[in-house]
């Protein structure tokens, strides 16, 4: 049975148990806490980041969620994510990429920071000058979002993929933080309620963290 040591609002994690479930691979779940840097996790991972995948039986351990979606992807046939031409799957990776880095650098990671972070670990009220910049940003990502829907069924062209998981994890954790306007953005409000409405990423909107509430429309799959 695979382990995954991961964190409820770990962007990163969420790419990776969406993965999981469209493939229909069991795991468990084990709740990890990066700051509290737990020998367990630093033992398997030296950089104390999760997601983590592991299986005893195999004596196996998967770090980086890239790293960990590439590996389902070259050993388990159901649900491929990287598919189509060479050139549809750099354009999955491509998309992967952008989100994994982009997205999560100028928006979820901010918001992370400000309205989880601050209060939990820090003791600190967050810097509205800083969400006020996250959201911001986030609204160009998702007219980003709206152009990609306008031109292709799905983010990377006519199936579901990785990019789809990518985009998506990175999108619950910053509309659970309360940080994406829907407002005017019909094409990418649209694509997401595919996702909430598909069970791989109903556990993931039934999740709450302690001390911190989402809006009201977050769990919604017609919001």
């Amino acid at each position: 049975m695979w382990q995954l040591y991961q964190f409820p609002l770990c962007p990163f994690s969420r790419k990776v148990r969406l993965l999981l479930s469209e493939k229909g691979i069991a795991y468990e779940l084990w709740r990890e806490n990066p700051w509290e840097a737990r020998d367990e996790l630093r033992d398997l991972n030296p950089a104390i980041q999760t997601p983590v995948l592991r299986n005893r039986e195999r004596d196996l351990v998967l770090i980086d969620s890239r790293a960990i979606c590439e590996y389902f992807e070259e050993t388990v046939d159901k649900a491929p994510m990287i598919n189509g031409t060479a050139a549809n799957r750099a354009e999955i990776r491509r998309l992967v990429a952008y989100f994994d880095e982009n997205f999560f650098a100028s928006v979820t990671g901010p918001m992370l920071h400000e309205r989880m972070k601050k209060r939990i670990i820090f003791r600190q009220s967050p810097d509205s000058r800083a969400l006020r910049e996250a959201m911001k940003l986030a609204n160009e990502h998702l007219y980003y979002i709206d152009y990609l829907i306008d031109n292709r069924p799905w983010l990377a062209g006519a199936t579901m993929s990785l990019a789809d998981l990518a985009a998506a994890a990175q999108i619950s954790v910053a509309d659970y933080l309360g940080g994406i306007d829907w407002s005017n953005h019909e094409q990418s409000r649209g694509w997401y309620s595919v996702f909430k409405s598909r069970p791989s990423f109903r556990p993931l909107l039934a999740e709450r963290m302690e001390v911190i509430l989402p809006p009201a429309h977050y769990a919604d799959v017609d919001a």
